[in-house]
């Protein structure tokens, strides 16, 4: 998938007023969720994304673990929607929101056996914002 149409699938998805709202929920989202996986997998995912999506996934999972085999950093739901509510300039409510579409984005963006590995890397609470098929999905912590 192509960055402007998977920019314009997030702000038709969460409702956003324009695209750049919609770019930066994006960048949010990729940023948290490459320090949440295991650097490896994060490095994975970014191989499938857009170049300059992929280098602020890359750049996030730099930042959380210099070494492949980082396991990622363990933090739950709260702490995912904070982080992605300051990177995005918005209240919890709107991350969770925001976050939510552009999981469903890149569900439908990535291999499907690559977004199975990313729902098994997520805590329950975070994989709950994903669609139903893999929310419900067997996962670690």
């Amino acid at each position: 998938m192509h960055h402007d149409e998977m920019i314009g699938k997030v702000r038709t998805l969460a409702r956003l007023p324009d695209r750049g709202t919609a770019e930066r929920a994006t960048r949010a989202v990729v940023s948290t969720l490459s320090e949440r996986l295991p650097s490896g997998l994060a490095r994975h995912v970014a191989a499938q994304l857009p170049p300059d999506l992929a280098a602020s996934m890359r750049r996030a999972a730099d930042e959380a673990g210099a070494d492949a085999g980082h396991a990622g950093e363990r933090f739950g739901l709260a702490v995912f929607a904070g982080r992605i509510a300051d990177r995005a300039g918005t209240d919890e409510d709107t991350a969770l929101r925001e976050a939510a579409a552009v999981l469903e984005v890149l569900d439908a963006a990535l291999a499907p056996e690559l977004t199975e590995r990313m729902a098994g890397a997520l805590p329950s609470d975070i994989r709950e914002l994903l669609p139903v098929e893999r929310a419900t999905g067997e996962g670690g912590e």
